[in-house]
């Protein structure tokens, strides 16, 4: 992981300079070709763009950390609320550009090496001093964790997802910019065809919902699916679980999802000794995901016989 960009000598808390500030959507979207490899379709839509900073409501000294910023769609008035930002970006020619602006810290690495709880707790520490040493206001929300944002890449918006539950604790919320079919996953409730693992290992650590469809027309070059916007607010209230064990769990109970659960995790379950009561006369998709976290935390299940 490497950060680079100057940490800023001032933390503004009001708009930019007029000629930092974008025109409209992405800026400059000719001069950049898209790469199909890091998955990018820039956003231009700006009336999208509004409607996802108005959700995300960001504030002057938050702590904050985009994820793909590609050529500052969101970025431009993320870092006009915020006064400062936080960016990753795999490209090397837009992490170049992005370089430039004295207003953002930019890592330059794949998002899936990034250890998000170090670059918060680098983040904030220097936020903090330069918040106390202009006297700028006090967020009301939680201090010490960090706001994510991003238009996620398509092809590894779900590694990314798992990525970041490991570091929930961390994090504040999440707004993200994904692939329709993959938000509905996301929130499916259970005995829908679209529940599944991605559902319940979510939906155990964060409160979801999904707040606005995005067509293919708003990103330059248009994708071939639906877009929506989630926000993910990790839970206060989620149950201590061994993760390792709920997803292997999890991933057993859906591996052929049209069989009854007596074919799948029934033989799991006897490989472990397992002596408690849980229904297998079902298939996965209809076991809600307290009862997925409840099997985790049953006291009979073993480590199977050699």
């Amino acid at each position: 992981m490497q950060a680079q960009g100057r940490t800023p000598k001032r933390l503004a808390s009001g708009s930019l300079p007029a000629d930092r500030r974008s025109g409209s959507g992405a800026e400059g979207v000719g001069s950049h070709a898209p790469r199909k490899r890091f998955g990018q379709h820039f956003l231009i839509d700006d009336t999208i763009i509004d409607a996802i900073v108005r959700t995300i409501a960001p504030r002057a000294g938050q702590v904050m950390v985009e994820i793909g910023p590609g050529l500052g769609a969101l970025t431009q008035p993320l870092v006009e609320r915020l006064g400062h930002l936080a960016v990753i970006e795999l490209d090397r020619d837009l992490a170049t550009r992005l370089r430039a602006r004295v207003d953002l810290t930019v890592v330059q690495a794949d998002v899936l090496a990034v250890d998000f709880t170090e670059l918060r707790n680098s983040l904030y520490a220097a936020i903090a001093v330069l918040a106390t040493e202009l006297a700028l206001p006090k967020s009301d929300r939680l201090l010490g964790r960090l706001r994510v944002v991003g238009n996620l890449p398509y092809n590894i918006s779900t590694p990314i997802l798992f990525h970041l539950l490991a570091h929930a604790d961390a994090i504040e919320d999440q707004h993200f910019m994904l692939q329709k079919e993959v938000v509905d996953r996301m929130v499916a409730p259970a005995d829908c065809a679209a529940y599944g693992r991605l559902s319940v290992m979510l939906q155990w650590r964060y409160d979801m919902h999904d707040f606005l469809p995005v067509p293919p027309g708003s990103f330059s070059p248009p994708p071939r699916v639906d877009s929506a916007m989630v926000s993910m607010r990790p839970r206060v209230d989620a149950q201590v679980v061994d993760v390792d064990l709920l997803s292997t769990i999890v991933q057993v109970a859906f591996s052929q999802r049209r069989k009854l659960l007596r074919h799948t995790l029934g033989r799991w379950l006897d490989e472990r000794g397992f002596s408690g009561v849980f229904d297998l006369q079902r298939r996965a998709q209809e076991v809600p995901v307290q009862q997925y976290l409840s099997l985790a935390h049953d006291s009979t299940l073993k480590k199977p016989v050699a």
